[in-house]
């Protein structure tokens, strides 16, 4: 018996320690310092340069660590997501892991970015104070300002809302369906020409499939004001084909001098097909009468294989569109991926490259192609590395801001300030950051007395110039 029970006991110990050996152990990370390092260069470019996206987040697919390691490595395709695995080894993705995983359980007031608009503000040519104009919103994509001077306010979550001169907010009813997830939602507004004698307002948002809620695509509507209700709605414009990703939407909405409405939509997440072929409408500028119809001269109309409102391709995901104040040319601004975002004046019929050219390159450090010019494909006006991610898009008109005029202001989404860009001509002869800090600045706009208006984002404000 005790020869059974010894050989029973060395049988267990030998079970335990083969148990101890054999279970593995906790996936090798690389060093803290080092995940910081990574974040910095290959998340920040699309979820802000202040770590804030991370803190407090909402998590679609799990925030363990092996289902964020998996979010990593995988990707998620159709949430705009890439697939870090052809560029980082396991055990970078898993300290990145654990570096995001410590992030998130911080508390928002952890991360105190935004600087303080007191005080006055200092450009290199005119001084400038900031007036907090309205408060209490979420992302407030699109503005623009009725006659009266109430300012229109599109919130990205799919609210319009009327901000009157006497201090109210007052929510418009009567908008269409809208895709409101990931970069969709209610996107920019902009009022005809006309305006004061037809009534017509004019915006953009992610237009559900009716048959399909997954499928979205990008769509413009106008209508009229009553009171505070839309009528009169007709959707003139809707992006084919529509796809299931939540990104590159576009878009910005500009009419030019001679009354023809401009527009961006973005690739929508698929560079490989839509920028580069005419039978679809993703990845280019349009150009539309104000009904809708089709301009003649549009450069693509006698084309039975292309989309005749196409008016330039080869557009990543151009989230500004202005019109110069003088010329009267449009100009675009335009999300790269990492690196490569691009500032561009649009020729009619020109193809602008994406990707076969292209100054950045993937998130996750790989490249996608060596070119950076080809013939036949027009070269940006500048581009910036690393990627400011610019949104919102204006020129500095009238002469509240003299030093300014005929400037450009674009908004960092990534790094948190006011960009503004000086031109000869042409021609980028200076640049300047504004406002480093202030937060993600989604839009800039002129109001109709002269005054730069600058939406920021989480928290959602409107802020106002003064120029000194």
């Amino acid at each position: 018996m005790k020869k059974i029970a010894l050989t029973t006991f060395v049988l267990i110990a030998v079970l335990a320690v083969g148990f101890i050996w054999l279970k593995p152990s906790e996936p090798k990370a690389i060093s803290i310092q080092d995940s910081e390092e990574l974040f910095k260069s290959y998340c920040l470019s699309c979820h802000n340069a202040q770590k804030s996206s991370f803190i407090d987040r909402k998590w679609f697919f799990g925030n363990s660590r092996d289902e964020i390691f998996n979010s990593i490595k995988n990707g998620r395709q159709s949430y705009g997501m890439p697939s870090f695995n052809a560029g980082l080894k396991d055990e970078q993705i898993y300290g990145l892991a654990d570096y995001i995983t410590e992030l998130s359980a911080k508390s928002a007031d952890d991360d105190n970015y935004v600087v303080s608009e007191a005080g006055v503000h200092h450009s290199q040519v005119m001084d400038f104070t900031v007036e907090t104009v309205v408060d209490g919103l979420d992302v407030p994509w699109g503005l623009e300002f009725l006659p009266n001077g109430d300012l229109l306010i599109n919130e990205r979550d799919g609210r319009m809302i009327r901000y009157t001169v006497n201090g109210e907010k007052e929510e418009i009813s009567g908008l269409p369906d809208i895709v409101a997830r990931g970069q969709g939602g209610l996107l920019d507004i902009e009022l005809h020409p006309n305006y004061s004698s037809n009534g017509w307002l004019y915006f953009s948002y992610s237009s559900p499939n009716e048959d399909n809620p997954k499928l979205a695509s990008t769509a413009i509507m106008r209508a009229r004001l009553k009171g505070n209700q839309l009528v009169d709605q007709e959707r003139i414009f809707r992006a084919m084909p529509q796809t299931e990703t939540r990104h590159h939407y576009g878009c910005k909405l500009e009419f030019d001098k001679d009354g023809y409405l401009y527009f961006s939509v973005g690739d929508r997440g698929n560079r490989d097909r839509h920028p580069q072929y005419l039978d679809n409408d993703n990845g280019k500028i349009h150009r539309i009468n104000d009904d809708g119809t089709v301009p003649d001269d549009n450069p693509f109309v006698n084309d039975t294989k292309a989309k005749s409102t196409i008016y330039s391709y080869g557009h990543r995901n151009p989230q500004g569109v202005c019109m110069h104040p003088q010329t009267g040319r449009i100009w675009t601004d335009e999300h790269g991926p990492k690196g490569g975002d691009e500032l561009n004046l649009i020729e009619k019929g020109k193809n602008y490259g994406w990707p076969v050219i292209s100054f950045g390159i993937n998130y996750n450090g790989t490249t996608f192609t060596n070119d950076t010019a080809k013939v036949g494909m027009e070269q940006p006006v500048t581009y910036w590395i690393p990627s400011i991610a610019p949104c919102g898009m204006t020129f500095v008109k009238g002469d509240k801001y003299p030093k300014w005029k005929n400037n450009i202001l674009t908004g960092s989404l990534s790094f948190h300030y006011l960009h503004r860009v000086e031109l000869k001509g042409d021609k980028v002869v200076n640049q300047e950051r504004l406002l480093e800090g202030i937060g993600r600045v989604r839009n800039v706009e002129m109001s109709p007395d002269g005054y730069i208006y600058v939406a920021i984002e989480k928290p959602g404000k409107i802020l106002k110039l003064i120029p000194q």
